[in-house]
């Protein structure tokens, strides 16, 4: 579709953003595209997303410089709640979605990776919030996001100076999760995301949404949210299930098998 590419492996979906002429910027068109794919994923059959860009230079390079230059404040405003929308839709879309970066993910690039619950990245990548030497801040969450993965200090830091930094940096502050060489870095994703697949895709999206939302409360009230999501596990055909397994193995290891997990 237009600038974003869309397969699936089993049970995994890989979104592609391809613009690789302009090292993969997101403009309104892309930003567009992307929605209309994530609106399209089938969530019944799909329990992981990988997201990385087109060729080995770039993941996204950030937003389209050029598309930016001339707009007004309330074009302004209105492109980044564009953003903002869609990378929120990522990071509440109701399974996992994994970002393997290959390359420059500078600006809204940096942004769309810390919208994705996990973050693996190659050895070339290049991560960074360049704008204030634009002149402006960024939009698409960066100020947000940033700060709460590697604490508001660095946050700031990294935002103020407009410094980019490699991935060993990035790793080091918590940034990503993991490094690979480039080659290894789309079958590393395809593995992990496998791995989740695997699992019982209802206590997945439970775990997810319990470490969503319990961030943006207190211990106490994240309690509570984990209890309901907890709680909402049982009686599912993916709980009864994983527990006899589990007791089988208990009793008869020879007994054990591998679930089938039904999202049900």
């Amino acid at each position: 579709m237009g600038f974003i590419d869309y397969e699936v492996d089993g049970a995994v979906g890989i979104i592609t953003i391809n613009r690789p002429r302009a090292l993969n910027a997101l403009n309104e068109e892309v930003l567009n595209d992307l929605e209309q794919v994530l609106d399209a994923v089938d969530v019944d059959a799909i329990r992981c997303l990988i997201l990385t860009g087109a060729g080995e230079k770039s993941f996204v390079a950030g937003a389209d410089i050029g598309a930016m230059s001339t707009m007004t404040k309330a074009e302004g405003t209105a492109f980044g709640k564009k953003g903002n929308d869609i990378f929120l839709k990522i990071e509440k879309f109701p399974i996992p979605v994994i970002a393997a970066i290959n390359g420059f993910a500078l600006g809204g690039g940096c942004e769309i990776s810390m919208s994705c619950d996990i973050r693996i990245c190659a050895e070339n990548a290049i991560f960074g919030q360049p704008e204030v030497g634009l002149g402006i801040t960024p939009g698409f969450g960066g100020t947000q996001r940033l700060a709460r993965l590697v604490g508001a200090g660095m946050a700031k830091q990294l935002i103020y100076t407009a410094r980019n930094i490699d991935a060993k940096e990035a790793y080091r502050i918590g940034l990503v999760n993991a490094v690979y060489p480039l080659e290894e870095l789309l079958p590393a994703a395809k593995k992990l995301a496998a791995t989740i697949a695997g699992n019982a895709p209802i206590a997945v999206r439970a775990c997810k949404k319990a470490i969503n939302e319990g961030l943006q409360v207190s211990i106490d009230e994240g309690c509570v949210i984990e209890e309901e999501l907890f709680g909402s596990c049982f009686e599912s055909y993916d709980q009864q299930e994983g527990m006899a397994n589990f007791l089988r193995k208990k009793d008869d290891p020879k007994k054990v098998k591998k679930v089938a997990f039904k999202n049900a």
